[in-house]
């Protein structure tokens, strides 16, 4: 079964920066075929879409996030990153990977916290 572990969360004041990653395991093949994405889950509101990568290696971001987070991967060590600078407030909480149309079982997902 495949599994995603997130990694690279943490607690940081605004302005700063954090890398998150998203290793893959449990028999994927192709793993280059897929469109990787990052969601974010703030507290109280739904899972939503941050960032994807297409297997073109072509990246679509969410507006808040637009020039201040980089989405990127690793085909041969099937990892899957987010560069994320310029932290406000309001990026605030737990960061998961999946395929875009979460086709994986769910990780654990990693909590990002912005506050001063």
């Amino acid at each position: 079964q495949v599994q995603l572990v997130e990694s690279g969360g943490g607690l940081v004041q605004p302005g700063g920066s954090l890398r998150l990653s998203c290793a893959v395991s449990g028999g994927v093949t192709s793993f280059g075929s897929y469109v990787m994405s990052w969601f974010r889950q703030a507290p109280g509101k739904a899972r939503t879409l941050v960032a994807s990568l297409t297997n073109y290696d072509y990246p679509i971001y969410e507006d808040s996030v637009k020039g201040r987070f980089t989405i990127s991967r690793n085909n041969a060590e099937m990892t899957v990153y987010l560069q994320m600078n310029s932290l406000r407030p309001d990026d605030t909480g737990v960061y998961y990977c999946n395929t875009q149309g979460s086709k994986w079982p769910w990780g654990q997902g990693t909590q990002v916290t912005v506050s001063s």
